[in-house]
C-alpha cells in the first residue's frame, strides 16, 4: 500500500510540474529525469529491427506508432525506472506499451510482444484484461480512467526489481509482482492467461517500445528517471 501510494503521489507531480511540452522543468533535471522524445525528430528510436525511423512518424510534437512493423522502440535497454508519457487515442484505437522486452529477436512462431510486458490503451469503458491501465492479459485495472477519445492521458509505469505499478490520469490502477508468477500460461490464481511465460524468470530490463496495432496513437512528454538499487 505504500508503495502504491507513493507512485500515485509521483504521478500527480509529474502531471502538475510539466511546463512545457516534450521539456524538462529545473527541477526534473535536478531529480535525473531523462527527455526521451524531443517533440521533433524520432531520435533514440527505431524498429523493432533497429533500424531508423522516418519522419513520418512525429506529428504535431507527438510520437505516432502507426503505421510501423508492430511497435517503435527505444533504443537504449532500462531496468528499474520511472517513465512518464501522455498519450492520446484514436477512435477504435488498440495500442499498448511495451516494457522490459527482451530480446528483440522473437522466438519461433511468436511476435516480438511475447518478449515483454504491455500496458494496454484502447478505446473502451470496462477495466478489464484488455482495457486501458491494464497489464496486458495478465493484471486486471482497478478502474479505467481513460479520458475520451482525443484527449491527453497522463501514464505513469515503475519498474522496481520484481515490481511494478501503474498508474493513469493520477490514479494507480495495477500492480503486479513478478516473483508471485511461477507459471507459464498461469495467472498467482491459477486462472489462465496467452502467454507461455512464467514472469519470475523474466529478464528485469529491457527495451520500452510503443504499439502500432492498426490505429492512429499519440505519444508525448515521454521521459524516464531511472532508479538507482
Amino acid at each position: 500500500m505504500k508503495t502504491i501510494t507513493g507512485i500515485l503521489i509521483l504521478a500527480m507531480f509529474v502531471s502538475s510540474a510539466s511546463a512545457a511540452d516534450n521539456k524538462l522543468t529545473l527541477r526534473e533535471k535536478k531529480e535525473g529525469w531523462i527527455l526521451l522524445f524531443d517533440g521533433q525528430t524520432t531520435t533514440g528510436w527505431q524498429t523493432i529491427k533497429q533500424q531508423s525511423l522516418p519522419d513520418r512518424h512525429v506529428q504535431d510534437g507527438a510520437l505516432n506508432p502507426h503505421p510501423c512493423d508492430y511497435m517503435l522502440i527505444h533504443s537504449q535497454v532500462w531496468d528499474d525506472f520511472v517513465l512518464s508519457l501522455d498519450v492520446k487515442i484514436s477512435q477504435g484505437c488498440n495500442s499498448g506499451i511495451f516494457f522490459r522486452t527482451f530480446p528483440l529477436t522473437p522466438r519461433e512462431g511468436k511476435d516480438v510482444g511475447f518478449n515483454g510486458i504491455e500496458i494496454a490503451i484502447d478505446d473502451s469503458r470496462t477495466a478489464g484484461f484488455h482495457d486501458t491501465g491494464a497489464i496486458y492479459d495478465l493484471v486486471k485495472p482497478t478502474q479505467n480512467v481513460m479520458k475520451p477519445v482525443g484527449s491527453w492521458n497522463r501514464i505513469v509505469l515503475k519498474c522496481r526489481d520484481n515490481r511494478v505499478f501503474i498508474s493513469v490520469n493520477g490514479e494507480a490502477v495495477a500492480a503486479m509482482d513478478l516473483d508471485q508468477w511461477t507459471e507459464k500460461n498461469k495467472r498467482p490464481d491459477g486462472s489462465d492467461h496467452k502467454f507461455d511465460i512464467a514472469y519470475k524468470g523474466h529478464p528485469r530490463r529491457g527495451y520500452i517500445g510503443l504499439q502500432d496495432h492498426g490505429a492512429n496513437c499519440w505519444y508525448k512528454n515521454i521521459k524516464i528517471l531511472p532508479l538507482g538499487k
